[in-house]
């Protein structure tokens, strides 16, 4: 298996042989299986130690390993022991007891160390790139059916379900975000000055902006888009916001190519802003990278020098928000190639319902 192997090489330049995923999205990664298990890659291949509960999936769902039953808790611990192959570990384990127990037979050849994970899931394979094609597929669908559902009266929350409704009907769901207690952001009006604003029970109204941003998991990759709509009548204050906006984001797409500088893209974004006059209200990140997580590596940000990559998937999403007024975000998947592949394919253009 490919990615088995990329992640054991990126393990080799910290002098790891072993490398013992516990976290979800880099079990899914190294095995295409996503529940509470342990897996574990060395040169004899793949292995997942999984309690009694998740054996029998893991064995169904899993590609190209050895699944070993064992009781939950200590006896997992226990099992990953026996299994080891000669050499350093490198782990992603977060919980601190475990992480002890483990040191307490192996000593200093334990390696806390996520960054070869986040290094492998950098660069899609094919498989990947088509999954996160088709749920940007998904997302564009879901933007058509705005036009009808955006109307005055109709509650963010209700907004919100009817999207869910028709993702999940499509075989999409929402990722578990854990800095956001809503799967999905709906601003209207007042709150879509909010990036990161939480459905409420507001009633869309004419005259509102409302943004839809749509981040969604299909087969277990994340697509991440926003558009903003406008309702009935929209003042020339908002007009002219949302075509800043739009252009800033053609000049970021524009900047994504195989050798730029994230910071690059970035300030493709945030210069043209700044001399529009709103630099101060672009209060966030151009973007950042997506795959098994909604943010991930690389990241689109002031100062940033990181190299993007052929198969990087990023998103560029600049925004302007005035406090307490309205906001603007423009947002598509994208893949990194000799130009930005944009994965997005719903209009740009200010669609007024």
């Amino acid at each position: 298996m490919q990615r088995h192997r990329v992640l054991l090489e990126e393990a080799s330049k910290i002098k790891c042989s072993n490398v013992v995923a516990f976290e979800p999205e880099n079990i899914f990664y190294m095995t295409g299986f996503w529940g509470e298990v342990i897996a574990l890659s060395s040169n004899s291949g793949m292995k997942l130690i999984a309690p009694k509960l998740e054996a029998d999936r893991a064995r169904k769902t899993s590609k190209n390993c050895k699944v070993i039953e064992s009781e939950r808790g200590s006896d997992m611990i226990k099992s990953l022991l026996a299994n080891l192959s000669n050499g350093n570990i490198c782990t992603d384990c977060n919980d601190y007891s475990t992480i002890e127990k483990i040191r307490q037979k192996i000593g200093k050849g334990l390696i806390h160390n996520p960054e070869p994970f986040y290094k492998a899931r950098k660069i899609k394979d094919s498989k990947e790139i088509e999954t996160i094609a088709k749920a940007s597929r998904i997302l564009d669908r879901l933007f058509a059916i705005c036009e009808k559902e955006i109307k005055p009266n109709v509650t963010e929350k209700q907004l919100q379900a009817t999207l869910l409704y028709e993702a999940m009907n499509m075989g999409a769901y929402p990722p578990s975000y854990r800095f956001t207690i809503s799967p999905l952001i709906i601003a209207s009006g007042t709150n879509s000055s909010l990036p990161h604003a939480d459905p409420t029970d507001r009633k869309i109204r004419k005259g509102d902006l409302v943004t839809v941003d749509l981040t969604l998991r299909y087969d277990g990759y994340i697509a991440d888009a926003t558009r903003t709509f406008g309702v009935g009548t929209i003042d020339s204050e908002k007009k002219k916001i949302y075509n800043i906006v739009k252009e800033a984001q053609e000049l970021g797409l524009d900047a994504v190519k195989v050798g730029a500088e994230c910071g690059a893209v970035d300030n493709a974004c945030r210069s043209f802003i700044k001399k529009a006059g709103y630099g101060k209200h672009f209060i966030h990140s151009t973007g950042h990278g997506i795959g098994l997580e909604v943010h991930e590596p690389p990241w689109l940000r002031m100062k940033n020098h990181e190299i993007l990559q052929k198969n990087m998937a990023i998103t560029v999403e600049p925004g302007i928000y005035l406090p307490n007024k309205f906001g603007v975000r423009i947002e598509d998947s994208v893949i990194v190639n000799k130009r930005a592949s944009v994965l997005n394919k719903y209009t740009k253009e200010l669609i007024i319902v």
